[in-house]
């Protein structure tokens, strides 16, 4: 694999969100909230109670197709970074990621970087999927998300 090809696997969107960064994370860290900013249009829903706290954790959601998700806890910064990697309950982990980093610009915004990262990826039926996981769509969930969370 070249560099070429593992960087295209790897997309990342930031901006600016006018809303303090524990707010901001709240919102990640707690996959109840995650439907609402999905801009994948992916998630259905969450149950409450799920919210992370350390590397380790798994939390559920169900997608829009009706299937649930394990999603394994594998970097955990409280208020500043969460990345985990999804599977289908009981599987192994195909090799996709996803991570949300959270910057304090100052005490009332924060620049919010997300990623997708599928380059450790091995199941070529996803690669559709994974290529369709644009920066426009990361982009969607910022966008969604700085709209939640400068509401307050």
């Amino acid at each position: 694999m070249t560099d070429n090809i593992e960087s295209s696997r790897i997309v990342t969107a930031s901006r600016v969100i006018s809303a303090p960064a524990d707010r901001i994370f709240e919102l990640i860290a707690d996959p109840a909230e995650q439907p609402r900013w999905d801009g994948n249009d992916n998630l259905a829903k969450s149950a409450a109670g799920q919210r992370v706290r350390a590397v380790g954790d798994v939390f559920v959601t169900t997608l829009t197709i009706g299937s649930d998700r394990e999603n394994h806890v594998v970097e955990f910064e409280e208020g500043r970074r969460i990345a985990w990697r999804p599977s289908e309950p009981g599987q192994p982990q195909p090799g996709h990621l996803w991570r949300w980093e959270i910057e304090p610009v100052d005490a009332t915004s924060a620049r919010v970087t997300h990623t997708y990262d599928w380059s450790e990826l091995t199941d070529e039926q996803r690669f559709v999927r994974a290529r369709a996981t644009t920066e426009n769509k990361l982009m969607a969930s910022l966008d969604r998300l700085a709209e939640l969370a400068e509401r307050g």
